[in-house]
């Protein structure tokens, strides 16, 4: 690494400041009483029978309260005289292995003794049908045998591919529910169809299993619920695109467009399925989604605890770190690229052997005319872009900005150590 050293000598790491972003965040002030009445408003607990074996569907994405979410959910299940479990919905996600999605979801602190219900993990599948196309249609094996099935999930714009539903319910009952082949299959054409495939499926799935209703939220700027609805199965299709409006209308993004460098301390399948969402960097994996900022280079520090290795969504970066590389389980990334026929996020970027000199070289090689007053934002990960950093070039634009509060003088910050470790140069 000295050579690399010796070709980045000469670039100087910006001064950062400290900013907030502002935008407009509503909030449930009581996630469990939200969830009761929504439930309640839609009047489908009434579908549920005395001694129902009751599946409740869950994934493995970092939503907001999730586990309060279950665990008022099975509450009323049980106050129906049902008996609820807990099935993880999630497609290949976890390795494709039950133990692992167990584990993603006990992570996400969806556990037995929290939601106060078991959770029956499996990757086996039975087949619904198929579309006129061929592709057929996998349920969970527990959920295809329950007597009911509740689904919950967050909805919100997807990373790779536009339609009138993305990212939300019936995407889960889809793919979630569809395990490792269900996503194989919802996934075997690209997702230059996924739109169409996703409601397709979901429509096939709902007419002929056991789904009863969905429980939906939708998230503010800053990943906090700002609503919750409970959806009767057969109205998801007319419901959920509405829903999803209010959801791109309500996500954050980044102020300060164009950027030379954008940097993110960390990724993970936990933050989202491409690692960091595409609709905040603007690094997409296909062609079929646009939206974010324009940065010419992209540096990712580190992966997340809780990704366990899974660095699905690296291949997105420009430069990474020696320290991503060592952490990896390329393993799971791969189970991930070879489901959704997506493999560019697998890719190994440039890696080097400290943050600093990752990003020295992201500054070097971004074609900015003046190096020294690079356009450079630094952020914790995707779902947390209140309070970013960014160069000094950026603080007049800052400052002539109602919708941005300056926190901090500039001071002189290092790559290589975690934000909340930095002090005042």
């Amino acid at each position: 690494m000295q050579v690399i050293e010796q070709l980045l000598q000469g670039i100087e790491l910006p001064r950062m400041v400290k900013v907030r972003q502002h935008f407009h965040a509503p909030e449930l002030p009581d996630v469990a009483a939200a969830i009761r009445q929504a439930v309640a408003e839609a009047d489908v607990l009434s579908r549920i029978a005395p001694g129902d074996r009751v599946a409740i569907a869950v994934g493995s994405r970092g939503v907001a309260e999730i586990p309060v979410i279950t665990r008022e959910v099975v509450r009323m299940v049980k106050a129906s005289g049902a008996q609820p479990f807990i099935v993880p919905a999630m497609g290949s996600h976890g390795g494709a292995t039950a133990e692992g999605q167990k584990e993603v979801l006990e992570a996400l602190g969806v556990t037995e003794a929290f939601v106060e219900a078991p959770i029956r993990a499996t990757m086996e599948v039975v087949e619904i049908g198929r579309l006129p196309n061929g592709l057929p249609i996998y349920m969970d094996h527990n959920a295809c045998h329950a007597d009911k099935v509740i689904v919950i999930n967050r909805i919100k714009p997807h990373t790779a591919f536009r339609g009138p539903v993305e990212s939300g319910l019936m995407k889960m009952i889809t793919i979630g529910l569809g395990k490792q082949r269900g996503a194989e299959a919802a996934h075997a054409y690209g997702f230059k169809y996924m739109a169409e495939h996703v409601m397709e499926m979901a429509k096939v799935m709902i007419a002929r299993t056991p789904i009863i209703f969905g429980v939906g939220t939708i998230e503010n700027a800053f990943d906090r619920p700002a609503k919750a609805v409970a959806i009767p199965a057969e109205r998801l299709a007319e419901e959920e695109p509405k829903l999803l409006l209010e959801a791109k209308a309500l996500m954050p993004k980044i102020l300060f467009d164009p950027l030379d460098v954008l940097v993110v301390d960390e990724i993970g399948k936990d933050i989202s399925g491409d690692g960091m969402d595409p609709n905040i960097t603007g690094r997409f994996a296909t062609p079929y989604a646009t939206g974010g900022v324009t940065a010419t280079r992209t540096v990712v520090l580190g992966l997340t605890e809780k990704t366990h290795g899974n660095a699905n969504g690296i291949g997105l970066a420009d430069i990474t770190t020696r320290k991503v590389f060592e952490e990896t389980d390329w393993v799971k990334g791969y189970a991930n690229a070879l489901t959704s026929t997506v493999v560019g996020t697998v890719k190994l970027p440039m890696f080097l052997d400290t943050g600093d000199l990752a990003v020295k070289a992201a500054i070097k090689t971004c074609n900015a005319f003046d190096l020294t007053r690079v356009r450079l934002v630094r952020i914790e990960n995707t779902l947390h872009v209140r309070d970013i950093w960014i160069s000094g070039s950026l603080l007049p634009e800052a400052l002539e900005r109602e919708d941005v509060e300056v926190l901090s003088e500039p001071m002189v910050m290092s790559f290589s150590t975690a934000l909340e470790k930095q002090v005042r140069g």
